[in-house]
């Protein structure tokens, strides 16, 4: 196997003071493992950004390997490891990401950045631990929360069935026998029977009698599990549990529990007023936008200058990208967005608005299906718009058709999207020269730096450009100034 100064010097561009970084900290690989009980990996950049190399690597002694075999040597890729490719391009740790090894066992992943006396980024440091036993108990909380408040309600009745403590409870407390006849009414529970219109005792009543016929007498003696239902009578709201605990030589079969909800439901309705004016006001801010959208288009058909007209046309672009997001928050009135739904439409609508008439541009979207916060759909579809209409302005103006590639990417805590074109790729300046006279391009750096805490990067792929955006999912809150 070859050393980790081959490996460096064969296929990385690091110095020898770089590499000489790296051998030192390959050192504690082992002791790393041991104590974290983690697999323990130190990956190089290559000098293609989306890609790079396992040089070093230490299996745990104290725990189980995730792997059966060494991967010194081997590519790691932006496609299959998204946050050490984060990592590595922005300097930022990323803490906590889940995935799965090749060998399909669940496992959570700490990326950490190896850096040079100059500060320059020159590595990262990997530990992968298994947590295939904590996703299982994960899935078995879930499972016993499902049924604690069964068994607890269970064990209520037989306590509570022998015990004075009923009268200090704040839910309603009834005891009924093998006819559904009341036996035992707690105070709580004849309060809240004379709120329905009740004043005498309630013993010896029936209780489909006693909530106005309301009941079924056979769930009621249903001997398995517990009968749940909401019944509001008059201005009251009440949720009763039944359960039989079968106790009939004390008199008793069965415990209902009654809880007054009136105020939860006056407060789910007040909830649901607020979400439909909440959907009322992204409609309205949707129709805002395109009322200024449509005025802008009018003033844009006066003018006879073409810088001034792609002037109007790119605000108009980006006024509607902005209006989708708002259409969508009022159709389904929610705070998160299906953006893959959102991105189809806006590249549409600048291919159609920006395009040439005599032009023929297509677009494909195609990776993974993206669920995204509002506040970070909205920037993204503004980055979206930017770059498309970017492509379709500068890759394809002489040209009488072109193709549009767009990918989504989703991974754990790392987002990333691909726009591509076949067109005639970046001018031999190079990429800052390329963006220094684009007010598009600078509005989407600015977007991905500032709002998404992410990277852009620009390259020529031999058939056109391709622009690669890499955030994640929940940026750090900006520092106060």
């Amino acid at each position: 196997m070859p050393s980790i100064a081959e490996l460096c010097a064969e296929r990385t561009l690091l110095s020898v003071e770089e590499v000489k970084v790296i051998i030192d900290l390959s050192q504690h690989l082992q002791l790393f493992a041991d104590v974290f009980q983690s697999d323990v990996f130190i990956d190089c950049p290559l000098a293609d950004q989306g890609t790079a190399l396992v040089v070093a690597e230490a299996k745990p002694t104290t725990a189980p390997s995730l792997y059966h075999s060494s991967v010194v040597g081997l590519h790691a890729y932006a496609h299959n490891e998204p946050a050490v490719m984060f990592c590595l391009l922005s300097g930022q740790p990323v803490i906590g990401s889940r995935g799965i090894s090749q060998e399909q066992i669940a496992m959570r992943q700490n990326v950490v950045p190896i850096r040079a006396k100059t500060g320059r980024v020159i590595g990262v440091l990997i530990m992968e631990q298994d947590i295939s036993e904590i996703v299982e108990q994960e899935k078995n909380v879930e499972r016993l929360r499902e049924t604690t408040e069964q068994l607890s309600e269970t064990l209520l009745a037989v306590a509570l069935s022998e015990s004075s403590v009923q009268s200090l409870m704040h839910e309603g407390i009834v005891l009924f026998d093998g006819q559904a006849h009341v036996t035992y009414a707690n105070p709580r529970a004849r309060k809240m029977l004379q709120e329905i219109g009740h004043s005498g005792a309630p013993e010896g009543l029936s209780l489909v009698e006693l909530f106005y016929g309301r009941l079924d007498h056979a769930s009621l003696l249903a001997p398995a599990g517990i009968v749940r239902q909401e019944l509001v009578i008059g201005h009251v709201a009440l949720e009763l549990k039944t359960v039989s605990i079968n106790r009939q030589q004390q008199g008793a079969l069965g415990l209902m529990l009654i809880r007054d909800i009136s105020d939860l439901k006056e407060k789910e309705k007040q909830l649901v007023i607020k979400s439909v004016v909440i959907k009322e006001i992204h409609h309205r801010v949707k129709n805002n936008l395109q009322t200024v959208s449509s005025l802008l288009r009018l003033q844009m058909r006066r003018t006879k200058l073409d810088e001034v007209e792609k002037i109007y046309r790119d605000s108009i672009n980006r006024i509607n990208s902005i209006a989708v997001i708002h259409e969508m928050l009022a159709y389904d009135g929610l705070e998160t967005i299906q953006f893959n739904d959102v991105l189809d439409r806006i590249a549409k609508n600048v291919v159609s608005s920006t395009a040439k008439p005599d032009q023929v541009i297509r677009i494909a979207i195609s990776g993974d299906t993206l669920t995204l916060p509002s506040d970070i759909a909205t920037t993204l579809a503004l980055v979206s718009n930017e770059l498309v209409q970017n492509c379709v302005t500068h890759a394809f103006v002489d040209r009488e058709q072109g193709d549009i590639r767009i990918s989504l990417y989703g991974s754990g805590q790392i987002v990333r999207m691909e726009v591509a074109d076949n067109g005639i790729g970046l001018p031999a300046a190079g990429d800052s020269a390329t963006r220094k006279g684009h007010l598009g391009l600078k509005i989407t750096e600015t977007l991905v730096r500032e709002n998404l805490g992410g990277l852009l990067q620009m390259a020529s792929t031999g058939e056109g450009t391709q622009v690669t955006i890499t955030f994640p999912l929940f940026p750090t809150e900006p520092k106060p100034v």
